[in-house]
């Protein structure tokens, strides 16, 4: 299981600040995120940026590995 931490207008969008998510890629968490949390937070998800085990991760098929912390961090205001 993966940690899913999330930041500022995810953290809105979600309704939560943290959850577990079973996942093997960023695209496969990006969907089970939408499906749980729906179109609110699919929007957010679109533009932001993703930390794995603290490294910023681009490769959205990339297999993430097990245990790891996905941090959820949506554009910020001013940056």
């Amino acid at each position: 299981m993966l940690t899913v931490r999330y930041f500022a207008g995810a953290r809105a969008a979600s309704g939560v600040s943290t959850e577990s998510v079973g996942a093997s890629s960023l695209d496969d968490l990006v969907d089970q995120l939408t499906a749980r949390h729906g179109e609110r937070l699919a929007v957010v998800l679109k533009a932001a940026s993703y930390l794995v085990d603290g490294l910023q991760c681009h490769d959205r098929a990339a297999a993430l590995p097990a245990a790891a912390t996905v941090d959820v961090l949506p554009p910020f205001a001013g940056g």
